[in-house]
């Protein structure tokens, strides 16, 4: 590939919320170490893509607060984390932020269910910035990810998904959501990401 500038890596859900002890999550006692890895293994891939002209764009899971700041909480979210409360996931909050081991993205977008493009611009900002590439990486990988990665297939994005960068709470279901997700998405690891990039 002679030029990455039309290429971005999507980081979905790296949020603080999600993955850091002190996040909504953690406080819950939901994570897991394959989960907590992404942030290291996927630092050095951001940084080799941007030094090839590539972007880094980030998705951020947003709980939209309403009337005193109580979120707007899907029924079937509501089901699965009931401990998810007023102050989760609040866009400018450092819950809602990217963990600090990625540092801020190029573009950041929120998003308010699995699929990142759901009612979002992030549709609009890859195509303003002329990114037409996506490696994508993130948490979960049955859910935001494997979402993400169809509705970015539907769009004509060529799509990459990083198996290692990302996780889900589980391995099985890992496992299970990649192999489903071959027939849309090109499967590759970050070490052959970066090697491409070299």
């Amino acid at each position: 590939m002679s030029s990455w500038n039309d290429c971005a890596l999507l980081l979905c859900d790296l949020q603080n919320d999600f993955i850091d002890p002190r996040g909504a999550y953690g406080r819950a006692g939901l994570g897991t170490a394959q989960i907590a890895a992404l942030p290291g293994r996927l630092k050095p891939l951001t940084q080799a893509l941007r030094a090839a002209g590539g972007w880094v764009v980030s998705t951020h899971f947003t709980l939209v607060p309403g009337r005193n700041g109580e979120p707007f909480i899907s029924p079937h979210l509501r089901r699965a984390r009931p401990f998810l409360a007023k102050g989760d996931f609040v866009p400018g909050s450092w819950g809602h932020a990217q963990v600090d081991a990625l540092g801020r993205a190029d573009i950041a977008v929120e998003k308010v269910a699995f699929s990142a493009f759901y009612m979002s611009r992030l549709e609009w900002v890859l195509n303003r910035a002329g990114i037409r590439r996506l490696l994508v990486a993130g948490i979960v990988t049955n859910g935001g990810v494997a979402s993400t990665v169809r509705d970015a297939a539907v769009r004509d994005f060529p799509v990459t998904l990083l198996e290692d960068g990302c996780a889900a709470f589980d391995a099985q279901t890992h496992r299970v959501a990649v192999e489903a997700l071959r027939p849309v998405a090109e499967v590759s690891t970050v070490a052959q990401a970066l090697a491409a990039l070299q």
